[in-house]
């Protein structure tokens, strides 16, 4: 059945997704939207109403978050890298990190990046401040948690895995992950590096200019 991937490269849910469709070659569609056009945000809307991307077009099936697309491609569009463990044990391992970078890094990050483009005067300066703190407990608790790990669950590159490339190459840019966070910054570096991710970031690149807080520079 054919797939088609309602997404924009720069958003960092769908290059979660996208990065578990490059790791086992799935055959795929992308269809870019722009959110900013009228006429693609309802269409968006007509598949999910709450016009958040992406969204897999699986024939007649349409799933939403991405999350939710990476373990449909595990059951229905399986590859040679497994994204949950079989073991249920470590899969309930895949899925607490998953939530922590989704929850504790990409939600924050957003928070900070959108507050620049508020209204002049509706700024959220406390807000913003719980945060950046919110990032420094996420990042602390990554540092700890991938002690003696290659990938985010262990030696298994993983659901875990496909979102913590976005969310800490964003996270990075807007909060950036201090030296003695080590294991956090080398494990960034790693999947920054592996060829799944390495093909969306530079898919990417051309909309770098669009990061609100502007581009670094660096990656």
């Amino acid at each position: 059945m054919a797939l088609t991937l309602h997404a924009h490269p720069f958003s960092s849910f769908c290059q979660k997704a996208l990065v578990a469709l490059y790791e086992n070659a799935t055959d795929f569609t992308f269809h870019q939207v722009n959110l900013g056009d009228a006429t693609a945000a309802d269409a968006l809307g007509a598949l999910w109403p709450f016009r958040r991307f992406p969204v897999l077009v699986d024939g007649a099936v349409v799933i939403p978050e991405a999350s939710i697309i990476i373990e449909h491609l595990d059951l229905h569009h399986p590859g040679p890298v497994r994204f949950l463990p079989a073991h249920p044990a470590a899969a309930l391992e895949v899925r607490l990190i998953d939530r922590v970078i989704d929850n504790d890094l990409m939600i924050p990050m957003q928070k900070v990046v959108l507050d620049v483009i508020r209204p002049t005067g509706t700024q959220d300066a406390f807000g913003v401040a719980q945060a950046r703190a919110r990032l420094e407990t996420a990042y602390a608790w990554l540092d700890a948690r991938l002690a003696g790990r290659i990938w985010a669950a262990g030696e298994t590159f993983s659901l875990a895995d496909c979102g913590a490339a976005p969310a800490l190459l964003y996270a990075d840019w807007t909060h950036p992950i201090d030296p003695r966070f080590a294991t956090l910054r080398a494990y960034r570096a790693r999947l920054l590096a592996r060829p799944s991710y390495a093909r969306a970031l530079e898919e990417a690149r051309p909309y770098r200019g669009y990061f609100p807080l502007g581009d670094p520079g660096r990656d």
